[in-house]
């Protein structure tokens, strides 16, 4: 059963919230770690409400669990042990799941929320940049298993729907979305990370991976994250181009630009203008719209005053 489909035609639009490490560095977080956010689950789990409340307030529609580089890998190797790793991993989605009912209650003229488990790519869990290029010096097997693990577990939970995010290439898209059919029935979208308008990170044309994720049932939405703005609509118009029946999403980071080696971003990134464009995005057929990294609450109200 679609989780998107009834919302959608309720309310046309389904906007997704923005960076959380982004928002949580502003409220003097130290991220420089290779857990990134996930750390915080542990360390400073109200600061992660605070960030999923302000998103909400600023109008998101869907927020999106921390998790993204969370994985029995990573945390057994911060000095977790395997259960620890395990229960901070559902503790990601309880801690979204609570926020969003608190104000589901408090705001009851507001359609309910989606809560979306996020879930990176490999190359997340190695910290390394990786996850901008899709090269791997690992076989199948292993991005395979390591998929699997978190995937069952979040899956097997209260979450609306899942998330796979910045997936740099069509090697990994294709074991994700095979682990997904093994592993649950739950409903899901899949989002890539492209180097240039027509190409996914590991460059493979985004026409090619829309090719493959129409093969998949499962997945409600394709789309794109943590690209420049400027590279938005052209993608969208790759992915409409190829033909496409699922809902596209897009949450493109602020155009500010990463260095992996400092993991810090340079550059400044307008709200208003994110609000623009996301209007033009949705002309294009955008329909799951929000924003990634250095994206904050502000960015969000923009886009939801323009196209929500």
């Amino acid at each position: 059963m679609s989780i998107l489909k009834p919302f959608l035609e309720r309310n046309g639009v389904l906007i997704l919230d923005g960076g959380l490490a982004t928002e949580l560095e502003r409220k003097g977080a130290d991220l420089n770690h290779h857990l990134w956010s996930a750390k915080l689950l542990a360390e400073k789990p109200d600061l992660i409400r605070q960030v999923y409340r302000d998103y909400l307030h600023a109008g998101a529609d869907c927020i999106a669990t921390a998790s993204y580089q969370a994985s029995e890998e990573g945390l057994t190797a911060a000095g977790f042990s395997v259960f620890q790793a395990r229960e901070l991993m559902r503790f990601s989605v309880s801690l979204a799941i609570e926020e969003r009912n608190i104000f589901s209650r408090e705001h009851p003229d507001r359609i309910r929320p989606l809560v979306s488990a996020s879930i990176g790519p490999y190359g997340a869990y190695l910290a390394d940049g990786s996850e901008y290029t899709g090269k791997y010096e690992v076989e199948d097997s292993v991005m395979r298993d390591f998929h699997v693990s978190r995937l069952r577990l979040l899956a097997d939970s209260e979450v609306d729907i899942i998330a796979f995010e910045t997936i740099p290439s069509i090697r990994e898209a294709r074991i994700v979305l095979d682990v997904l059919g093994e592993s649950t029935d739950k409903p899901a979208w899949i989002s890539f990370q492209c180097r240039d308008e027509t190409h996914v990170a590991g460059g493979t044309p985004i026409k090619e991976c829309t090719e493959l994720v129409n093969t998949y049932s499962q997945i409600e939405a394709i789309g794109i994250n943590c690209v420049p703005p400027a590279l938005v609509s052209p993608l969208i118009n790759e992915i409409t181009t190829e033909g496409t029946e699922k809902y596209i999403a897009v949450y493109p980071n602020s155009g500010e630009v990463y260095h992996a080696d400092t993991k810090t971003w340079h550059g400044t990134g307008d709200p208003a203008s994110c609000g623009i464009m996301a209007g033009e995005w949705f002309q294009k057929g955008a329909r799951l719209i929000g924003g990634c990294c250095r994206t904050g609450p502000e960015h969000i109200a923009s886009i939801r005053s323009t196209v929500g």
